[in-house]
């Protein structure tokens, strides 16, 4: 697996990124302990970091891995406001993933200049964190060019994980064009960055070599998170790009696992999954029920963690 330096002065790590959102509760694609064997898979085949968030609520499984390899570096994210959210964030990660320094700690989902004003609190903590060594790199995640361009003026800021793809899915306030200026930005002012949502939250996946191979050959670009859910998907893609041979069962394995948002039958409209989806894929139907808009879903599955009759899950 092939070894990057993730920004100025930035730690050494593997082009690939283990996105846990894909065996985490938030999606429940697969079980916990089926989850664990596919992160514990990349580790062996030299996948060195792994990127979860709060919202995943996965700690607890990603931990007994952790605990068997050290050496893997972990990026959390956290939505906190306050300076106090932040330090509870922050606590809640070092306990669960059993790490008395964490690697990577970001602000999740930031949109704009004004969204990280909204969360001085929480930023000036993380600065305090990475201060006393309670954090060694601190950054945001974003899915807007405008998140990207305020993110590399922040002050102390390391790591932007900002969404980005063949076809720019998923970017909230631009194109793709507008997205790889604002990574040449960053780039510019020396700032790491892992690229999120390759296959398009898998509106991409019937052409994964033209995906990996677009993000792989972007300018400013280190690395890239991928979240997979099975032992082939992690052998697909590490053999793609470390230009190992892919046999023809491997590729059609991998190529059919399509993916979608599944809303039951027994929603009661109550709206406030349309509120969760930052990419506004949902709205509510003339029932009253949910409904999804299956070309701007990215499968994020945040809608699940908010919905009180558990009627939304990726399948």
């Amino acid at each position: 697996m092939r070894q990057v330096q993730l920004g100025w002065r930035g730690p050494q790590v593997s082009e690939v990124c283990f996105g846990s959102l894909a065996i985490s509760p938030l999606q429940g694609r697969v079980t916990a302990e089926q989850g664990s064997d596919v992160f514990e898979y990349a580790v062996g085949r030299g996948v060195n970091w792994v990127d979860t968030a709060e919202i995943y609520d996965n700690y607890a499984q990603l931990r007994p891995v952790l605990r068997r390899h050290p050496e893997v570096r972990v990026v959390s994210k956290s939505y906190a406001v306050s300076g106090e959210e932040m330090r509870q964030s922050i606590e809640k990660a070092r306990r669960g993933l059993g790490r008395e320094t964490l690697d990577f700690f970001l602000l999740h989902e930031q949109e704009s200049a004004l969204t990280l004003r909204g969360h001085r609190g929480a930023w000036e903590e993380l600065l305090k964190a990475k201060a006393d060594g309670r954090v060694s790199r601190i950054g945001i995640s974003t899915h807007a060019v405008a998140g990207v361009r305020a993110g590399a003026l922040q002050p102390g800021l390391d790591v932007i994980h900002a969404i980005i793809n063949l076809q720019g899915l998923g970017i909230i306030d631009g194109c793709r064009e507008d997205m790889l200026a604002a990574i040449s930005f960053a780039h510019d002012l020396k700032i790491g960055i892992y690229a999120m949502k390759v296959f398009g939250g898998g509106h991409l996946g019937a052409s994964p070599r033209e995906a990996l191979a677009y993000v792989r050959g972007i300018p400013g670009v280190q690395a890239m998170a991928l979240g997979m859910s099975s032992r082939a998907e992690v052998e697909y893609n590490l053999r793609f790009l470390d230009g190992e041979e892919i046999d023809r069962d491997l590729a059609l394995k991998v190529r059919h696992e399509e993916r979608k948002l599944y809303i039951a039958d027994w929603c009661q409209g109550c709206g406030r999954c349309v509120g969760a989806c930052p990419q506004g894929a949902l709205s509510l139907s003339e029932s009253g029920q949910a409904r999804v808009n299956a070309g701007a879903c990215v499968l994020c599955g945040y809608c699940g963690r908010v919905c009180p009759h558990f009627c939304l899950k990726i399948v």
